[in-house]
């Protein structure tokens, strides 16, 4: 099974649409809430930094019998250093956009400890891909209470 959203950057009014739009698809599979609820923290986290960092971005979400994969692509700036933007409370965000309560530095700590499997490349002045997956047979690491 296979779904696509575009991600328009800047706008904060659709933050979360797209990541939304997932959890009910996953809900409909039936899919266990414990690995819906960490898929769906990440992808937010993952979406909401496209649209506070990139110019657009591009949601793929493909599911079979044994994973998601979620993979965001977006054409903006791109992540200079991503060990150091890995670390709890490092952001790059504007001052508008940490005024809407959004850029704390917690975006991609949060992805990497919602999914089994995390990886990011980036050019800088092109953009970043984040490639994530979670495993539907309970033997990875996302197990959460």
């Amino acid at each position: 099974m296979y779904f696509e959203y575009e991600i328009e950057g800047g706008n904060f009014s659709k933050a979360g649409t797209a990541s939304s739009e997932v959890k009910k698809k996953l809900r409909q599979l039936n899919v266990d809430l414990k690995i819906v609820k960490c898929v769906v923290v990440a992808l937010y986290e993952a979406e909401v930094n496209v649209v506070a960092h990139a110019y657009r971005g591009k949601m793929k979400i493909e599911i079979d019998e044994e994973k998601i994969l979620l993979i965001l692509e977006d054409e903006g700036p791109g992540i200079p250093d991503i060990d150091r933007a890995m670390e709890e409370g490092y952001s790059t965000a504007s001052a508008a956009v940490r005024e809407m309560g959004f850029g704390a530095g917690m975006g991609l700590p949060n992805i990497k400890k919602n999914v089994d499997r995390l990886n990011i490349s980036s050019e800088v002045g092109k953009g970043t891909r984040v490639e994530m997956i979670t495993y539907l047979n309970k033997g990875g690491t996302h197990e959460k209470s």
